[in-house]
């Protein structure tokens, strides 16, 4: 079974949802019961494991994760909008789940899963 070594998160203070991508990176590394580490404005870091456009530019800010087993993938690079076009918090961590998930990390249920059984 695969293991997260580490949630990277690259940003850069001037973006306008900086703070936000800091509690959502904070609460994922929390969630997943894994270091987090803060790049600031490494976009060599991310044109070698990040998002990229069709040019093969960078942006910050992005969520990744560094496994055990030497893969780094980014997990978010853009936020998910809710119906009020507002970022949506709880959709980004699901999608940051479910993407981690898909590179075969086991997670454990949350809290909040098993009340629903």
């Amino acid at each position: 079974m695969v293991k997260i070594k580490k949630i990277v998160l690259v940003t850069a203070k001037h973006h306008p949802y900086h703070k936000m991508w800091v509690k959502m990176a904070e609460d994922l590394s929390k969630r997943v019961g894994s270091e987090l580490e803060v790049k600031e404005e490494d976009y060599v870091y991310l044109v070698e494991h990040g998002d990229k456009d069709e040019f093969g530019m960078a942006w910050a800010p992005q969520i990744l994760v560094e496994l055990d087993d030497g893969r780094v993938q980014w997990i978010l690079s853009q936020l998910p909008l809710n119906e009020a076009l507002q970022p949506d918090e709880s959709k980004a961590q699901e999608i940051m789940l479910e993407k981690i998930r898909s590179l075969g990390v086991e997670i454990p249920a949350s809290p909040m899963e098993h009340e629903g059984t």
